[in-house]
């Protein structure tokens, strides 16, 4: 069996050209101006994102785990940054850095190998959408317990994008209100606009039910281009 955790996902011909789309939109409760939630977005050599539910001290949790996760990034290797033991190394890392104060949740990713690799803890959710319009839970069997607790446990995320695949990190602020048809719905509306447009249209669709809550959506595809690799948008 091979080590690589990322064998079992087909890579991309080498006779094309890809490159990571990411984009982000967040809110805050309606009647608030303090948002608990955070993103990160990485679009260097190793293109990643991150997103963080904060809980009971503003935004100050989610940032916090943020800026420790990018450090750790940052100082892993390649092969270390898609190696289920490194992301459980760092969800125990992170869990023990918020001890005694304001707890989040966690979900963070890696492009690799035409896929995504990394792992997530609490409640804030990861979706594929294929390429047919089907939703699918990538986080489904992920432990509640947030950074913090002392408890949280990395749930490992795994996955190969086709070039229509569009992936989400969405917080529970965002994706209560939303069934898998609803958030079907919600990204076929915005198909025919550029994909910069799509979180905030996410966004838009949960906020039909009210802003009961911090609203975080992040998405992420894989775009076909001509020339040299960029993970710039």
């Amino acid at each position: 069996m091979s080590d690589n955790p990322l064998s079992s996902i087909s890579p991309v011909p080498q006779s094309q050209t890809m490159r990571i789309e990411c984009f982000a939109a967040t809110r805050p409760q309606q009647g608030r101006s303090q948002n608990e939630d955070a993103f990160l977005i990485g679009r260097g050599e190793r293109p990643f994102v991150a997103l963080c539910d904060g809980a009971g001290n503003a935004e100050r949790a989610a940032k916090r785990v943020l800026a420790l996760f990018e450090k750790l990034f940052g100082e892993a290797t390649a092969a270390q940054t898609v190696d289920p033991a490194t992301w459980n190394k760092w969800v125990k890392l992170l869990d023990s850095s918020l001890l005694g104060s304001a707890q989040s949740t966690f979900i963070g990713l890696v492009e690799s190998n035409g896929g995504v690799v990394g792992a997530c803890t609490g409640d804030s959710r990861a979706y594929l959408i294929n390429r047919e319009g089907q939703c699918r839970i990538l986080t489904d069997g992920a432990l509640k317990h947030r950074l913090g607790s002392g408890h949280a446990e990395a749930f490992p995320i795994r996955s190969a994008l086709s070039p229509r695949d569009i992936l989400l990190l969405l917080s529970d602020g965002a994706w209560t209100p939303l069934s898998p048809y609803l958030l079907q719905k919600a990204v076929a509306s915005a198909a025919t606009r550029h994909f910069s447009e799509l979180p905030g249209a996410i966004l838009d669709a949960a906020s039909r039910a009210g802003r009961a809550d911090d609203m975080t959506a992040v998405t992420l595809r894989l775009r076909s281009i001509t020339g040299a690799y960029s993970s710039e948008s």
